[in-house]
């Protein structure tokens, strides 16, 4: 995404979109990081052929996931996907040395099977080879500066960081059995990394005055900066593939009520706390889809009629548990769904716009619980729920949240998450500045957003 960016301008401009495919190999999912390299690269050639002045780029990604490297900074191998069945075990191992009452203390985080810590521990003796991890977005960053460092918010997701001390919990990485050494220093949204390579200068044609920037390079960090709310009385939903659903505050919440709830406290930009939670998004929807066009099922790939379709289905119908970790691996998401609505002693989905509906029901069932066990665990009034991300344009999906949780949503921006990164770049370099709130009045007053009232009906 190209952005230009002034004290009234916030413009995004699409230049290059590539798909990022996991490839299953005999030891397990991966991803190619090769390839999303290559795709940087071709990115940012096609971000300087639209704009010759170019003079920030700012990296985001994913969180957990990260590639090991020896100690002369080369890649010891392709980076494991988090839906890699390697952790299945891994932390209940984990806990035995340190207790979760414990590791919730230090770390404020969510337990879940792929967190950093428990990937780490599945590595076993291939960790012994390694002297520094790389977070994907800081792999990337080092492949094009040179430069190896740790963004904080993203650090935060792994549950190796002490969430109140801002830093690398050493006791507690010391107490899992890895080196200290590990883990390099940490940086903060809006530090300058530096100018990039004289290689990455030619294979892009990027001017050399051109720099990195650190932002919240854990995506979502990225994305509730691009939340578009006039003060603190919010909730927000990150709806893509995950969704991340919770409020913004200035402390974390370690209480024992939220690490029953499994609540997660990770860092965001200016020094604040995204509480929230997992819920496991649209991946249950579009993994469907994929299954049914692996199958040769006609009309699954036209998306708005059978969302339409959907629709149409009654109130009502059967609601799953989302957060089953059945549905965490890629394959037959429709068997599972239906799977689920029996445990759940519901009705079966009959067809495939039953189905859909009972997957967005479920979704916006837990985004509404969520939002409220938030609200009650931290002390925050909600008014409003905005949902960014690709979700807000699942009209849908909106409404049925809207309904669920009998508060007004915000839908939009779609691109909260560049909106939010390419903000903090121009804070950094002078061409905006004041904090979060003035960022997020510059995307109010330039980005379109859509009002759901709960109990409307969607107009045809």
């Amino acid at each position: 995404m190209l952005a230009r960016v002034g004290r009234q301008r916030l413009e995004l401009t699409e230049v290059h979109r590539f798909p990022n495919v996991p490839v299953r190999l005999p030891d397990g999912l991966h991803w190619d990081v090769l390839r999303l390299y290559r795709d940087v690269l071709d990115g940012l050639a096609a971000a300087a052929r639209s704009n010759a002045g170019l003079s920030s780029v700012g990296i985001d990604s994913w969180a957990v996931d990260y590639g090991l490297l020896d100690g002369d900074g080369r890649l010891l191998g392709n980076p494991y996907h988090y839906r890699d069945a390697r952790t299945d075990g891994v932390a209940d191992a984990v806990h035995r040395k340190v207790g979760e009452r414990d590791l919730y203390a230090v770390t404020g985080l969510q337990f879940l099977p792929f967190n950093t810590i428990y990937q780490l521990v599945a590595e076993g003796d291939a960790l012994s080879r390694a002297a520094h991890l790389a977070l994907l977005p800081d792999l990337m960053t080092y492949w094009l500066t040179g430069s190896l460092a740790t963004e904080a918010t993203n650090a935060s997701t792994t549950g190796l960081f002490d969430v109140r001390a801002g830093d690398w919990a050493g006791d507690l990485i010391a107490a899992a059995g890895m080196p200290t050494s590990l883990f390099t220093p940490l940086r903060r949204p809006g530090d300058v990394v530096g100018a990039l390579r004289p290689e990455v200068l030619d294979d892009t044609g990027l001017p050399a005055s051109a720099v990195v920037t650190a932002v919240g390079s854990h995506d979502t960090a990225s994305a509730v900066v691009g939340v578009p709310a006039a003060d603190g009385r919010f909730a927000y939903i990150s709806c893509g593939t995950w969704s991340l659903v919770g409020v913004e505050l200035e402390a974390p919440v370690l209480t024992e009520a939220s690490r029953t709830a499994n609540f997660t406290n990770e860092g965001g930009t200016d020094n604040t706390i995204r509480y929230l939670r997992n819920v496991m998004g649209l991946w249950l929807l579009s993994e469907s889809i994929a299954t049914w066009r692996r199958a040769g099922t006609d009309g699954v790939d036209d998306l708005p009629s059978l969302l339409a379709a959907a629709a149409e289905v009654p109130p009502g119908g059967p609601v799953f548990d989302t957060d089953d970790p059945i549905f965490l691996p890629p394959g037959d998401m429709p068997a599972r769904v239906e799977d689920a609505c029996r445990r759940a002693g519901a009705r079966v989905p009959a067809t495939r716009p039953e189905l859909v509906r009972s997957i967005l029901d479920s979704l916006a069932a837990a985004y509404a619980r969520t939002v409220r066990e938030a609200a009650a665990l931290s002390g925050r009034e909600v008014d409003a729920v905005h949902l960014v991300g690709g979700g807000a344009k699942n009209e849908l999906l909106c409404q049925l949240t809207a309904d669920a949780c009998g508060l007004p949503v915000v839908a939009g921006p779609v691109e909260a998450t560049a909106l939010g990164n390419v903000l903090v770049q121009a804070r950094s370099l002078g061409v905006v500045d004041g904090d979060r709130w003035a960022l997020r009045e510059l995307i109010r007053a330039t980005q379109p957003t859509r009002r759901y009232e709960p109990g409307h009906r969607l107009s045809a």
